[in-house]
């Protein structure tokens, strides 16, 4: 059976998959986003109503990963349903490179999105503040989703071209060690923040406060770097880091 997909139903795909959290429910998690990204291929895959319905119901059991990284899942799902649809493979195939993905997916964009990528780019964003002023903001959001965006299309073209074999091109990015620097990254810009943040603050502060700021924000940087190396939250820095400010304004000793 020559079944194929247009380029507008691949690309209608991709876009419906930025949307895959809105449909969140607590049977189903990503099901119903997912049903809804997948639907404008599988409508034409199968002109059938049977297994039109088939197609729908399979894609309805319960579904969870990072939202981001679902892309490569859902251009995974289009590459099978195309040799389902033409008879090359049976629809047990499709189930099972959609399960046996999900849970390492989820691990890798969360451990490189939120625990690295985000943190990163919040802590460049935050140094570009005395430059940019409220632009910083722009920057971080512009910054942060360029790369999202292009990841999460390559992802969904390996996927669509690849099938199982996105599996070894994505180990190959090395994706944990680009995590690794970016948090490093983060720690390294947090303490160049803090130290600079110490000096302006030490320009009006009397005896001992002065030194005791520049001590402190080296202090500050050389624990962030262990803490990040142990796998910790950044986050916990940052609320550390704003409580230490909030103690230090409401002691008026800055």
């Amino acid at each position: 059976m020559g079944v194929t997909l247009s380029k507008l139903t691949i690309w209608r795909c991709f876009w419906r998959s930025l949307f895959l959290q809105a449909g969140f429910s607590t049977e189903g998690m990503q099901s119903l986003g997912l049903v809804y990204a997948l639907s404008p291929a599988l409508v034409v895959l199968y002109p059938d109503a049977e297994r039109r319905q088939a197609a729908f119901k399979r894609h309805l059991a319960p579904f969870n990963t990072h939202p981001y990284v679902a892309a490569a899942i859902v251009g995974g799902i289009l590459f099978h349903e195309l040799k389902v649809a033409r008879g090359e493979e049976t629809p047990e195939t499709v189930e099972r490179f959609k399960s046996s993905l999900m849970g390492p997916l989820a691990a890798l964009g969360d451990g490189f999105f939120w625990l690295s990528l985000r943190p990163a780019v919040g802590a460049v964003s935050v140094a570009l503040v005395p430059l940019l002023g409220l632009w910083a903001v722009g920057f971080y959001v512009a910054a942060y989703n360029l790369v999202h965006l292009t990841v999460r299309r390559l992802l969904f073209l390996l996927g669509l071209t690849l099938g199982d074999g996105l599996i070894a091109r994505v180990k190959a990015w090395r994706a944990p060690m680009w995590s690794a620097r970016l948090r490093v990254l983060a720690a390294g810009v947090a303490g160049g923040v803090a130290s600079w943040l110490a000096v302006k603050f030490g320009v009006h502060a009397k005896g001992w406060v002065e030194p005791a700021l520049d001590v402190g924000s080296l202090l500050f940087g050389v624990v962030a770097v262990f803490v990040l190396s142990k796998k910790v939250s950044p986050y916990v820095l940052l609320y550390v880091a704003a409580a230490v400010s909030l103690a230090l304004s409401m002691l008026d000793v800055v």
